[in-house]
């Protein structure tokens, strides 16, 4: 069993069932020693063979199975040792960029895309915020002016992550400014390493540069690169901030695991400041995070079915609101020695270094929890008015052209 002849085999009108999965991953297995075989040859080859994400279609890394199928094979490699991806490392690419490709991309993109990306050969970031657009997205002023095949973009985009590493990034920027705004947007993908885009860093409260701003000058991106119908690309980016706040706050983690995780570990090992009221703290907050859990469950199971819906929402609010708590009753137990803090140079993160981090470093870093992906007070309104059906704000700037709209 070869890569090329896995995915030729299945596609040709031999398919895998979630009842034969087992010995397809076994026979896999078998012809790709985890243990003789570099890393990255093992992780194109799984993606090849349609085990990276089984729910996505034959020759797209999956075997167009029950996303739950995905279980069967992450265990059995488990049980081998075999490597995974990384996906620490590219958390945007995955969570976002992946079924936002896999929605609205062309066959093409899609084979030019999805396997570097999940493999992590090819990291990605997401320019969608800007100075003057946050929280309302709609409003950028980024813009993008065809010339022949090419698209020229300039503009500013900010709070970038992994920009400093990435390839590629999702661009969101505006083709026709006589519109009202969310019809004057185009969805793109960017390479990053292309002429006109320069990257700077921003220090945040924990005294690392985990944010970026970009500056795009003139950068030439191919038409061949856009998402979407021209005028579309609102569409295409709800797509991408539904299923970013599935990523943030419906992630997949085993029970204590995430910010419920380091305080269960403290309470167990610490006993200086221990009270009968920080016991009944814990504990609430324990549930909370457990009930969080299996109820995220199901928006994980929407969100690889590609179907991501506005409880995401929800579930981002609440992770958010949840993860500060945390943080604060895990320096409470700490009591002076909560204070200390690491190493506040100015570095750029290290995700592997994280779990090491201070008490300290997750209260602050929680902190910017309620911004990220979109601000709890934006969650608050997408819960009110797409879920509970509870009238909208009266807007005026929906209807009226953006360059009519005053600044």
């Amino acid at each position: 069993m070869t890569d090329t002849t896995t995915a030729a085999a299945v596609s040709a009108g031999d398919p895998v069932t979630e009842d034969g999965l087992p010995t397809y991953v076994a026979d896999f297995l078998s012809m790709h020693d985890p243990a003789a075989t570099p890393r990255i040859d093992f992780l194109r080859a799984r993606f090849d063979a349609g085990l990276a994400w089984v729910q996505y279609p034959i020759g797209c890394g999956g075997l167009g199975l029950d996303a739950a199928a995905q279980s069967i094979v992450d265990a059995a490699l488990e049980a081998v040792a075999a490597p995974d991806n990384a996906p620490h490392r590219n958390v945007i690419g995955l969570g976002m960029a992946a079924p936002t490709i896999l929605a609205h991309g062309t066959p093409e993109q899609q084979r030019q895309w999805l396997r570097p990306l999940w493999t992590g050969e090819e990291i990605w970031c997401q320019l969608f915020s800007e100075p003057a657009a946050g929280s309302d997205l709609a409003s950028l002023g980024t813009k993008a002016v065809p010339d022949g095949t090419d698209w020229v973009v300039n503009g500013q985009k900010v709070w970038t992550s992994l920009a400093h590493e990435a390839s590629w990034a999702l661009l969101i920027a505006r083709t026709d400014p006589s519109v009202p705004k969310h019809r004057g947007l185009t969805y793109f993908v960017c390479d990053m390493r292309s002429p006109g885009v320069d990257v700077r860093a921003l220090r945040q409260l924990t005294g690392e540069a985990e944010f970026n701003e970009v500056f795009l000058d003139n950068v030439r991106v191919p038409d061949d690169n856009r998402l979407g119908e021209i005028g579309a690309g609102w569409k295409v980016t709800q797509s991408t901030l539904m299923n970013e706040r599935v990523a943030i706050g419906a992630g997949a983690a085993p029970r204590e695991g995430g910010p419920i995780g380091f305080l269960a570990d403290l309470w167990r090992r610490e006993d200086t400041h221990r009270t009968i009221g920080s016991f009944d703290k814990l504990v609430q907050l324990w549930v909370e995070a457990e009930t969080m859990r299996l109820t995220t469950e199901r928006l994980r199971q929407q969100a690889v079915a590609g179907t991501p819906g506005p409880e995401g929402s929800g579930s981002k609010l609440a992770y958010s609101l949840l993860a500060q708590r945390v943080s604060s009753l895990e320096l409470d137990i700490l009591g002076d020695r909560g204070l200390r803090f690491d190493d506040w140079s100015f570095r750029r993160p290290n995700l592997d270094e994280e779990r090491n981090r201070p008490a300290g470093y997750r209260f602050l870093r929680t902190k910017g929890n309620s911004i990220e992906g979109g601000t709890s007070e934006i969650m608050r309104n997408i819960i009110s008015e797409r879920i509970l059906g509870l009238p909208a704000e009266s807007r005026t700037d929906t209807t009226i052209p953006w360059n009519e709209l005053p600044r």
